[in-house]
């Protein structure tokens, strides 16, 4: 709540009185009234607006307005007051559990706001029975390795069944490119096709590069292309995707070779631009240099 502010305003004509009166060394009497009045008045001004703040910020139910008044009657260092402090920060804890706390973790496992997987009586039992410093179930240490590995399971569970599909299509595509003519496929699973072969160096995992490429999902969509830039672009080969690190790794400079990247060695569960998550991705790439 702001503090109401009360600012008096003299006319044009009391101004020009001020500094005459300035002139003749004489200080003009502006009090209207007495400092106790004014206290109490300006005491007064200051509620305005305070039963909706306390109603509609703080929560404050208005037909336990005397009980509000008995704590702002006591002393705030009192014993009194320390233990009314205490109660109300486990009322709001408990409120932010249930209603965001909860529910976020549900989303988050979920991917919406209508299924409820936790069970709310257990997880209160877990978080009271911590903060009340009585033995637990579990260690702490425990708590919190088990529960970061389960909500991995859970959000990687929810990444599939929204995106499975294109990990499928990936390897589908992937296994039968894999027998086109030209094709090469190393260990890992990336794939390339030699365009044009190059003389030059061959670049190492430390080294900066300068390369043309384009960029495109399995379905054709061009997703990035620094031929359409007209600007070949610099990095480090660890600057890159796993997929780019080997081949830039193995490419002479002067080859223009195309690749082909599944996506646990391009951007695997993440989405990044254009990308979605367990995409399988083409490239033209064209190493022009290696930058000294």
């Amino acid at each position: 709540m702001s503090l109401a502010l009360i600012t008096f305003f003299g006319s044009q004509a009391d101004a020009r009185k001020t500094r005459k009166n300035k002139k003749k060394n004489v200080v003009e009497k502006v009090d209207t009234c007495s400092v106790d009045t004014f206290s109490y008045a300006i005491g007064l001004a200051n509620t305005d607006g305070l039963k909706r703040y306390l109603a509609e910020r703080m929560g404050v139910d208005m037909a336990f307005m005397n009980d509000f008044l008995k704590g702002f009657d006591t002393d705030a260092n009192s014993e009194e007051a320390k233990r009314a402090i205490a109660y109300t920060a486990g009322i709001e804890i408990r409120k932010q559990v249930e209603t965001q706390i909860i529910p976020q973790i549900d989303k988050q496992i979920a991917g919406n706001d209508s299924v409820k997987t936790l069970n709310s009586n257990l997880f209160i039992d877990g978080f009271r029975t911590a903060i009340a410093g009585q033995p637990t179930k579990m260690t702490m240490a425990h708590a919190q390795d088990l529960a970061k590995k389960q909500m991995a399971y859970y959000q990687n569970a929810l990444m599939e069944k929204r995106f499975g599909a294109n990990r499928k299509a990936g390897e589908e595509f992937l296994k039968a490119n894999a027998k086109e003519k030209g094709v090469k496929v190393l260990p890992s699973g990336v794939q390339y096709k030699i365009l044009q072969e190059g003389k030059g160096a061959i670049p190492a995992d430390s080294s900066t590069v300068k390369v043309h490429y384009e960029g495109r999902l399995i379905d054709g969509t061009v997703f990035d292309s620094s031929y359409k830039r007209n600007e070949p672009a610099v990095f480090g080969c660890k600057q890159v995707i796993k997929g780019w690190t080997e081949i830039l790794t193995k490419m002479p400079v002067g080859s223009k070779w195309e690749v082909y990247i599944p996506q646990e060695m391009g951007y695997g569960a993440r989405e990044a631009g254009k990308i979605p998550p367990f995409s399988a991705l083409i490239f033209t790439v064209e190493l022009l240099d290696i930058v000294k």
